[in-house]
């Protein structure tokens, strides 16, 4: 069946909201890792994690880093007005460099409290320590977001240091809880890089000093991928059925080594940690696809978007997708792979690069519980029957699991 015609309703469970962890606990490698190979539920905690992982496998993690993207403006006559920067202008080649502007950007926004923000009327927002002043002014707005000019009379600070400075952490909706001084360190990532996430790759957070140490003992290798994770990770899907869901895009940004190291872990086990850093391992097959098809690729637009893995005609190897992309960055002098994805996985896809994921537990009825289900088919329900009988604790800061897809190599 191709995923135009799944119905969210079948991809129902329900969330007590008792169950949604509020906080992380104290210690990141003690959240509880249930383990599904083979239809057999197991457990585990994080801390343990290699020991489930075969040796010689390859981890993949999203190095992305959250920015603090809620803002918090005063109109003139001294009411609030919070903007929350969702990504830059198209006008940007990539998220990095409309990071390192200096002075004024041009940023799309979610406006809470929009009504009381009238077309010419200029916001500003004073930070202290160190000085500056900023300013926010509407150029247009569409049905979900506001185009805003945001500018700043320091020329010394970047946007991404204005952001650092003047924003808030961006916690999800679903915690109902405002920001903490302890999130600024927990809802980020131990290795987290590359600034512009509006959103944690959550299955992440878990992993620890100690976690990698014991990893490499094993054998086992890591190497780093980029998606900014966008407002969209929570978008709830509201149609009926997937063929009416406008599945969102994200960046992605890859090194040249990274794709190497795919290359080289060929018939080996691949476990992607994050939903994240699955979607950006398996758009870099379609694009590939596409390179060897000849077809033009925007690459400042979507290279992957949400049908292509059902209705692009590619019946060639991984490797030779992946050595199409690595030929294509040598061609042209690049270092890195940076476009934009809105790939879709759902069931009736077919896994080409990853075949275990690592990932915390999702909202019913979301594009991460499709994507699960993909990858495990519908025994998905019974990993979160168990988690639910087992004290298991959703979503962001919750616990999380290792499922292997149907073609795991054994450990």
């Amino acid at each position: 069946m191709h995923p135009k015609n799944l119905r969210i309703e079948d991809y129902a469970y329900p969330l007590p909201d008792d169950r949604v962890a509020r906080y992380p606990l104290p210690e990141r490698d003690t959240s509880k890792l249930l383990i599904y190979k083979e239809g057999i539920i197991t457990e585990d905690i994080y801390k343990n994690i290699a020991d489930q992982i075969p040796s010689n496998s390859l981890l993949v993690f999203n190095q992305t880093r959250v920015v603090n993207a809620r803002l918090l403006f005063k109109k003139p006559s001294g009411g609030a007005i919070e903007v929350f920067c969702l990504a830059p202008d198209v006008q940007y080649a990539d998220i990095q460099t409309a990071m390192l502007q200096k002075q004024k950007v041009v940023w799309e926004c979610l406006v809470g409290g929009a009504g009381k923000w009238k077309q010419g009327m200029v916001l500003q927002l004073t930070n202290e320590q160190p000085h500056f002043t900023l300013s926010a002014s509407i150029i247009s707005r569409n049905a979900s977001a506001f185009s805003l000019s945001l500018e700043w009379d320091n020329e010394a600070l970047s946007f991404a240091e204005i952001l650092h400075f003047a924003g808030k952490i961006p916690l999800p909706p679903y915690l109902n809880r405002e920001a903490e001084a302890g999130d600024e360190t927990t809802y980020q990532t131990t290795y987290a890089r590359d600034e512009g996430s509006v959103a944690a790759p959550t299955a992440g957070l878990h992993f620890t000093e100690a976690i990698f140490n014991a990893l490499e003992a094993k054998n086992i290798q890591a190497t780093y991928v980029t998606l900014h994770v966008g407002a969209g990770t929570f978008k709830p899907v509201k149609a009926a059925t997937m063929a009416e869901h406008d599945m969102h895009a994200e960046w992605i940004d890859v090194d040249r080594t990274a794709i190497i190291d795919l290359i080289n872990n060929q018939r080996k086990n691949l476990v992607a940690v994050g939903t994240t850093s699955l979607r950006t391992l398996e758009s870099l097959y379609w694009i590939g696809c596409k390179l060897i098809n000849g077809e033009q690729i925007d690459w400042q637009g979507i290279a992957v978007n949400q049908w292509d893995p059902y209705e692009i005609s590619c019946n060639c190897t991984t490797p030779v997708a992946l050595e199409a992309l690595l030929h294509y960055l040598d061609k042209n002098s690049i270092s890195k792979l940076i476009t934009r994805t809105r790939i879709l996985i759902a069931p009736g896809y077919k896994f080409r690069i990853v075949n275990a994921l690592v990932t915390n537990f999702h909202q019913p009825q979301s594009t991460l519980l499709l994507l699960v289900a993909a990858l495990i088919g519908t025994d998905w329900r019974r990993v979160y029957d168990y988690a639910l009988a087992h004290d298991f604790r959703f979503l962001s800061y919750g616990d999380g699991g290792l499922l292997w897809g149907k073609a795991s190599l054994g450990i």
